[in-house]
């Protein structure tokens, strides 16, 4: 499945009415662990159809790191039926993030 770009205007929709669980990639292009991290965050969406995997750049969306206490960049949520139940902050393995969706 691809990345999907997560805004504002698609977060209620995408993430918190999915009938998957959802990782989100909170990121920014001037980031160097983001810039990682991006790569294994599309691997993951190309390799697991059981999950939504979604992106959302911080300089474009503010209002949603604010929303979500993002004060460190990349963030990882982990949304299932609408809550966040999971989260990762920094640059992590492949392994690291798949154990999240767990």
């Amino acid at each position: 499945m691809a990345v999907i770009t997560i805004t504002k205007d698609n977060f209620k929709e995408e993430v918190l009415e999915a009938n998957k669980p959802v990782l989100v990639d909170f990121w920014a292009s001037w980031c160097g662990p983001c810039r990682m991290v991006g790569p294994i965050v599309d691997e993951i969406a190309k390799e697991n159809d059981d999950i939504k995997v979604g992106k959302v750049n911080v300089d474009e969306q503010p209002d949603l790191a604010q929303q979500f206490g993002v004060m460190s960049i990349p963030t990882l949520l982990v949304f299932k039926g609408g809550k966040m139940v999971n989260q990762s902050i920094g640059a992590r393995p492949k392994e690291a993030l798949l154990a999240l969706l767990k």
